[in-house]
């Protein structure tokens, strides 16, 4: 006998009713039948199967992508006296194996964890040996190769029905195709499964495009224009310093986000964000997942996304309170052509893929057949400028690697800190003395680090931080003061990724098993950039409608909010019309109602202008009869 559900969200969420299809969906789960749950961004996905565990005996085993993601849920769970465990990086094995023991006999409802971790032994043998109530497969588009983040240890997490079969699998995500619906279906062996699809429809959301030569002009009008919390995404690092630093000297409180900031500091800016102490965060896509923030009011985006799905995950974060919030794209007319130059001439082909492989061994000095199993520390633009590498590419090549299991590559800034003590202990104490100033920093390091005089010990300068009340930068400056008086060894090395060797060394052995999935994969960059230019282009079809229609939901009401719905009828002359078939012809074949969808042209005059095209030889029809450019 079950709990009774509706009970169990008032007493731990406070709500009396279910929203959209949330009651079904969990009446499906607790009736033990494998559920496809589609839902918008906001829509309550993690409720679906936080509810039916809950009302069951036994444990719910949670796989999500993104660290972020999982300290986040739990967070939250504990919050409400529910017992929940996350098993991130960096767990030791003593403690790993106490965990697991604690999901098996201290009655904890949920286990989160990453895919990478389902695959470790330990953790599959003690899954076995649970009292599992349900599977809960986050963000499932993840084990698509068409879909957007596509994570080849995803494909693992079938193996969990073999671990605890006639256990109901419930898979949730907020950006699926129809095409990436069946991969979802196929690659979890869901059985007789039960798709739920929400609409994808955020009317609380206005959605508009502004084409303009001034961006700044317009993202300081936009700014000044919505009031409350607000997100500015971006594509580069520097972008995001530079818009941050635009906005503050406009009186408009913002700090910036991305992936080359250590971790303390991402925390920080975090929080601020989050407690509404700042109000705008410019970043990059490294930001967002795994934040829950209901009332962000608008969402910018500066430069041209590279996908749809990337761009209505992103916008979707604006409005999950349910109140009015705006999403928009500030373009240019040079940013159609600066998009397919970032995303699509540095699509890395087989070949390139193979050199960058055998150049990264060489840098870490890997010989053939060797596999050297711990992190490395890598300096992603010292070994582009030692091989003469285009960064953006030679990037876009450790990705392929990465979600081909050759190597496992985390984006995140890590600095390395190590000291020695080389005097005698004599000349410490005569240092110390005649160095009043900084021998309260010293005493601390000595007293912290037990063995700091006899081995090169690996120094925590932001806890040193903490329990001095000395800023990281001086800390810097007082250890190297240390070496130039020869009193320590000291060295401090940074690094933007760290990469894992998964497979030993075999050069083009390795990447010959997916050569094809890099050409299908650059096909699918190809199509997903056509239909971002297209709904950047488009000035005829509701902006809500081209979105439900791309994620396969057909829909003929018009949203009233957005660009188009507000705007009055113009006529697109036929240069502008010309010059958009040109575009799109640039990047693939269209057939003649591909390019009426995507530029939402009226048939009549798209006809007339291909025709015109083919008389002056600059297009042609293929085998397919799709046009091409000549």
């Amino acid at each position: 006998m079950h709990k009774d559900t509706t009970g169990i969200l008032r007493d731990f969420w406070g709500h009396d009713n279910f929203r959209g299809s949330q009651k079904e969906i969990i009446d499906t789960v607790l009736s033990g039948q494998d559920v496809l749950a589609l839902m918008p961004t906001g829509g309550g996905k993690s409720i679906c199967y936080q509810v039916p565990s809950l009302a069951m005996e036994g444990i719910c085993i949670v796989v999500s992508p993104l660290v972020a993601l999982i300290q986040d849920q739990v967070a939250q769970l504990k919050k409400r006296n529910i017992k929940a465990i996350a098993l991130t990086g960096g767990i030791p094995p003593d403690e790993l194996n106490n965990l697991l023991d604690n999901c098996i006999y201290g009655n904890y409802k949920f286990l989160y964890l990453s895919p990478e971790r389902l695959q470790q032994t330990i953790v599959q043998e003690r899954i076995q040996q649970m009292n599992v109530n349900l599977i809960a497969i986050d963000e499932a588009h993840c084990i698509s190769q068409w879909g957007n983040d596509f994570r080849p240890a995803y494909l693992g997490c079938s193996i969990l029905k073999e671990f605890v079969p006639n256990t109901p699998m419930i898979a949730l995500t907020a950006t699926a195709t129809p095409r990436v619906v069946d991969d979802i279906v196929e690659n979890l062996g869901l059985e007789q499964v039960n798709i739920f699809k929400d609409s994808f429809s955020r009317t609380n959301i206005n959605f508009r495009v502004k084409h303009t030569e001034d961006k700044l002009y317009q993202l300081k009008k936009y700014m000044d224009k919505v009031s409350g919390s607000a997100i500015v995404y971006v594509r580069s690092r520097k972008m995001s310093v530079s818009l941050a630093n635009f906005l503050i000297k406009n009186g408009i409180s913002a700090s910036f986000f991305h992936g080359g900031i250590p971790k303390s500091e991402k925390e920080e800016k975090l929080n601020l964000w989050l407690t509404g102490k700042v109000r705008t965060m410019v970043a990059t896509n490294a930001f967002g997942m795994g934040v829950d923030k209901p009332d962000v009011r608008l969402v910018v985006h500066y430069q041209v996304p590279d996908s749809l799905e990337s761009y209505f995950q992103e916008a979707g974060r604006a409005g999950r309170d349910g109140k009015p919030s705006t999403a928009i794209i500030l373009t240019s007319n040079e940013d159609g052509d600066k998009a397919k130059q970032q995303f699509l001439s540095t699509l890395p082909d087989v070949a390139f893929v193979k050199t960058v492989y055998s150049k990264l061994n060489n840098y870490f000095q890997i010989s053939y057949g060797e596999l050297i199993t711990e992190p490395l520390a890598f300096k992603f633009n010292e070994f582009c400028k030692r091989y003469e590498f285009n960064a953006t590419m030679a990037f876009n090549a450790l990705r392929i690697l990465d979600q081909n299991s050759v190597l496992s590559l985390a984006e995140n800034f890590k600095e390395k800190t190590t000291l020695q003590f080389v005097a005698p202990k004599s000349e410490i104490f005569d240092y110390l003395d005649k160095n009043r100033k900084t021998a309260p920093v010293i005493q601390t390091i000595l007293r912290t680090y037990g063995g700091i005089t006899e081995y090169e010990t690996k120094i925590n300068l932001y806890l040193l931080a903490q329990k001095t009340d000395v800023n990281e930068e001086r800390l810097k400056h007082i250890l190297q003061q240390l070496a130039d008086d020869n009193i320590a060894e000291y060295h401090n090395n940074t690094s933007d990724l760290e990469i894992t060797f998964l497979v030993p060394r075999e050069d083009d052995h390795t990447i010959n098993p997916f050569a094809k999935k890099i050409k299908d994969f650059n096909k699918v960059k190809q199509n997903n950039m056509a239909a971002m230019l297209g709904y950047i282009s488009n000035k005829k079809v509701c902006r809500s409608i081209y979105l439900l229609n791309y994620f396969g939901e057909k829909t003929t009401e018009k949203c009233g909010t957005c660009d188009i719905c507000t705007r009055k009828e113009r006529v697109v002359s036929p240069y502008d019309l010309e010059k958009r078939i040109m575009e799109l012809l640039d990047i693939s074949p269209h057939t003649s109602r591909q390019l009426e969808k995507e530029i939402g042209a009226n048939e009549k005059e798209l006809l007339k202008t291909l025709e015109r095209l083919l008389e002056d030889g600059l297009v042609s029809l293929n085998f397919r009869n799709e046009y091409i450019k000549k």
